[in-house]
């Protein structure tokens, strides 16, 4: 079967106007005080065993290592608003969001004003990855996937699906924010909550992952990016593909 791509160049309130899916998958940007917090230290020294092997970023052998900034703006509970409210009308299926715990609350609350039928958040673990990066506390682990659907009859039957999503050892691990999105998740979550033909839209597309796995998996998608040159990454990413 032949699917179609595409990718715009923009925010998704200019350029997807109009544009209906059967499934929306996205990873949208998370809260001022997950994006801070990566922020406020981007200089991190960690236990010498790991120098030799950083998880991102420049090494250094005393066991420093600099990340990238996140240059992109956090979201707010009004910006989730305002997704919702656009997408909701215009997505057939399923929607996927993914999340931190700050803004898992606003997702449930705005699916469920648009009257679909909200699962509790799905944890996605890849162990040793930080969410919440730097600071004096743990750090955060978990990406909250946050999963809604219509409340008609196809998809109360879709079947049962999995209660979280564990990065399994050996597969591609990216830094959670400055690394873009796991490809294995994104199989997983193409596969699961969408059909072979269907349109898989992913409004905040990023280097394009989602667009990726749901072309390799026989879905048609389209998607956006408003980043010039993440845009032009991703669809040099597309075409390797």
């Amino acid at each position: 079967m032949s699917v179609r791509v595409a990718l715009r160049l923009g925010r998704w309130q200019s350029v997807l106007g109009g544009v209906t899916c059967d499934a929306l998958i996205t990873d949208t940007p998370y809260s001022e005080k997950t994006q801070s917090g990566h922020n406020s230290a981007l200089i991190q020294r960690i236990r010498p065993e790991y120098a030799a092997k950083p998880r991102s970023g420049r090494p250094d052998p005393k066991g420093v290592y600099q990340r990238r900034s996140i240059s992109y703006a956090h979201w707010t509970p009004e910006d989730v608003q305002e997704f919702v409210t656009s997408w909701s009308p215009r997505t057939r299926g399923w929607f996927v969001a993914m999340t931190d715990h700050v803004l898992a609350p606003h997702w449930m609350t705005a699916l469920e004003a648009q009257g679909r039928y909200v699962f509790s958040p799905l944890a996605y673990m890849a162990t040793g990855s930080r969410v919440r990066l730097v600071g004096d506390g743990p750090a955060q682990w978990a990406v909250w996937i946050i999963v809604a659907r219509p409340k008609t009859p196809e998809f109360v039957r879709w079947g049962a699906l999995p209660g979280g999503y564990v990065l399994p050892k050996g597969e591609q691990r990216k830094p959670v924010i400055t690394g873009g999105k796991v490809p294995w998740l994104m199989d997983q979550l193409v596969t699961d909550y969408s059909k072979p033909g269907d349109v898989v839209c992913d409004p905040c597309a990023g280097a394009g992952t989602t667009l990726r796995s749901a072309r390799a998996l026989g879905r048609h998608a389209i998607g956006a990016e408003q980043d010039a040159a993440t845009h032009a990454l991703a669809l040099e990413l597309l075409r390797a593909a």
